[in-house]
């Protein structure tokens, strides 16, 4: 990609090697373990008896599919039960789980991530958010399902959040990548010893696909805009009045919103970094990236 190019939502809706929300390196070593976690348990699941939350260790996991809800017009809500009613998941904030199955008795397991998007403190259930790719075996797989059926989880660790670390984290995403954004937003938000300031910046190609619209808008109520800012952008919106950055990514767009590294403000700031690899390419190349150009340094730099 030459100089001056920009991350273009249109490119969302491609499908990633994986999926949106996970960098190309650690997904393959999640389905290295996926498949040989796989291998050991035998494609069968094993229960806790120890009334632990069922994903406060490693190990695959079989949960029941409780209900399901068409969010937007390619993305559906899974509802998943945990076995102990009374039990939250176990899982971290910022961790996924890489879901296994076997589409059309497939021999070989189909393995991709997913982001919870519940509350994880929240007993006995497991919401996730997924988007319908075009011919995608995992997400086409998952959409079929019906309330009853089961789906085998392994747990994925993901960043190590601690709270006050950083003074302000800047998410940017595209598409689907938007999960683990809205998670730790909401866990930070939650903590009340948390005082990190969010903004995210989501790239989608229309209006409708903004699946989280509704629940970002309730944050930035309850905390206001100077503590939680959502800036949306739309590659083609639906009119020219639309509330919206309008296009692309930019530098320069990042920069209108306050977000170059080069305010006092954003030295000491986490950028988050979750979409389509071609997005991750633009935002994060050394030398000519949308990041580098705002004064961003790798080591401020994580992609999910």
């Amino acid at each position: 990609m030459p100089p001056g190019s920009a991350f273009q939502p249109l490119n969302v809706l491609r499908r990633p090697t994986l999926q949106a929300n996970m960098s190309t390196q650690f997904a393959a070593v999640a389905a290295i373990a996926g498949i040989g976690a796989y291998v050991l348990y035998s494609r069968q699941s094993k229960t806790d008896k120890s009334h632990k939350p069922i994903f406060s260790s490693f190990g695959i996991r079989k949960l029941r599919l409780h209900s399901t809800e068409m969010i937007n017009h390619n993305t559906k809500k899974l509802r998943f039960e945990l076995p102990d009613p009374n039990q939250p998941s176990g899982l971290s904030l910022t961790s996924a789980l890489l879901s296994i199955s076997f589409p059309n008795g497939s021999w070989r397991p189909v393995l991709r991530p997913y982001t919870p998007t519940n509350d994880l403190s929240e007993p006995g259930f497991i919401e996730l958010m997924v988007k319908l790719y075009p011919n995608g075996k995992g997400s086409g797989y998952l959409h079929s399902l019906k309330p009853g059926d089961t789906v085998s989880f392994l747990p994925i660790p993901g960043l190590a959040w601690k709270p006050n670390l950083h003074p302000h984290v800047v998410g940017i995403a595209g598409g689907a990548g938007i999960t683990p954004m809205y998670q730790l937003a909401r866990g930070i938000l939650k903590n009340p010893d948390d005082r990190t300031r969010i903004t995210i910046v989501w790239g989608v190609n229309t209006e409708a696909d903004m699946f989280l619209k509704d629940e970002f808008s309730e944050l930035e109520k309850k905390y206001g805009t100077d503590r939680f800012k959502v800036v949306y952008v739309v590659a083609s919106p639906a009119s020219s009045s639309a509330p919206y950055e309008k296009g692309f990514v930019t530098a320069e767009m990042l920069e209108k919103h306050g977000l170059s590294s080069k305010d006092e403000k954003n030295r000491d700031a986490r950028v988050l970094v979750c979409g389509p690899p071609p997005m991750e390419k633009a935002l994060k190349a050394k030398e000519w990236g949308v990041l580098a150009k705002l004064g961003y340094k790798p080591d401020q730099i994580h992609t999910f």
